[in-house]
């Protein structure tokens, strides 16, 4: 049952045969039709080397994609993707310029690409492994700039939206095949660091931390019984690189004790992480707690010993039967990737398989 004791988070480097692949396509060299069989290729590839390793849930690295979210929310229903003039500051560097914005009526697309990316994807699966699919939460529609004031004039009925679009999704997810879906959420992650910088002007803290609880959960009103949901906190990931600080603390008492997912993925990598006090939220028997231990960033193998030790602390919160290990990120959630070579990559995720098998056998 998802999450795995040894799991991870979904995006790995994508290889240089599929950067010059879409080069290539930009530059008029080879067909769409060419470039997605690199992907096809180069997928069925990492899927080999996700089982061979142990992983008992596989991704499909996101390698159709440019970024972790923009992709699959520039597809919806009245929504567009566009440049900005500037990217997103992240600590020492600027995004890449690419966002998303609210045009009109959101809604589910009945075309959207990802359906068939993951039936293809299944099919290279073919019951080996859990097949995981991987999409950004509906929360990340409720940064600052997105919604269209001209649409929807208040944030009320914005979000009712978003929870009708995101339950269809769903449902065309689990028509598909789908029984493995994670939401990345830098939104609420965001909600605990100390400056609210890039949120709705009007409401406090508690109040967003409210809403965003009530859309989630909201979506997953009515999911079916063997759909497994995760929820990743993440606080940003761009070339090695991370977007804000925070401590799960200011949204631990209503996000891990409220949210109605099977289990969350959390960054403990560093000092930005803060302590393990925030998991005494998670109620017993509740969610799983897949500690990101392992770091996405760098590619020297951590301390396996001293990873122990901080599995054994966060047990003190929640019990060791309801913990798992994963990387704390994605190594590659924009197509540039982390500063890291592919075997520190495979190494990492055989690292996180291995202590897993020896912790809890």
């Amino acid at each position: 049952m998802p999450p795995f004791k040894a799991d991870h988070v979904g995006s790995l480097l994508r290889p240089e045969r599929l950067h010059k692949a879409r080069k290539a396509v930009k530059e008029g060299q080879i067909t769409k039709d060419e470039l997605r069989n690199v992907e096809t290729e180069e997928i069925a590839r990492i899927v080999d080397k996700q089982i061979e390793i142990g992983l008992e849930a596989v991704t499909d690295g996101e390698f159709r994609r440019s970024f972790w979210h923009i992709d699959f929310l520039e597809h919806l229903n009245g929504m567009e993707g566009y440049v900005p003039k500037r990217g997103i500051q992240f600590k020492d560097v600027e995004t890449e310029p690419y966002d998303i914005r609210n045009i009109g009526k959101i809604s589910w697309n009945s075309e959207h690409p990802f359906i068939q990316n993951f039936i293809e994807f299944n099919n290279i699966v073919a019951g080996r492994a859990v097949a995981k699919q991987t999409i950004p939460s509906p929360n990340q529609l409720f940064h600052l700039g997105i919604r269209n004031r001209d649409i929807y004039t208040n944030v009320e009925d914005y979000a009712n939206d978003i929870i009708q679009t995101y339950r269809d999704a769903l449902h065309a997810f689990y028509n598909a095949g789908v029984r493995y879906l994670q939401l990345d959420d830098v939104y609420i992650a965001g909600l605990g660091a100390p400056d609210l910088f890039f949120y709705e002007q009007g409401y406090s803290r508690q109040e967003l931390i409210d809403l965003a609880l009530s859309v989630t959960n909201g979506v997953l009103e009515g999911k079916p019984d063997d759909l497994y949901v995760t929820t990743h906190l993440c606080r940003g990931n761009y070339r090695s690189t991370w977007a804000f600080e925070a401590s799960y603390g200011l949204i631990a008492n209503t996000l891990f004790a409220k949210e109605q997912v099977d289990g969350f993925f959390l960054e403990y990598d560093d000092e930005r992480s803060g302590d393990f006090r925030p998991l005494k939220h998670i109620p017993d028997g509740g969610a799983q707690v897949v500690l990101g231990l392992i770091t996405s960033k760098r590619g020297e193998l951590e301390n396996k010993e001293a990873i122990k030790t901080r599995i054994k602390e966060a047990s003190q919160y929640v019990p060791l039967e309801q913990l798992c290990l994963s990387p704390q990120c994605g190594f590659a959630s924009t197509h540039h990737g982390n500063i890291l070579t592919e075997e520190e990559q495979w190494n990492k995720l055989k690292f996180i398989v291995d202590i897993a098998n020896e912790v809890w056998n």
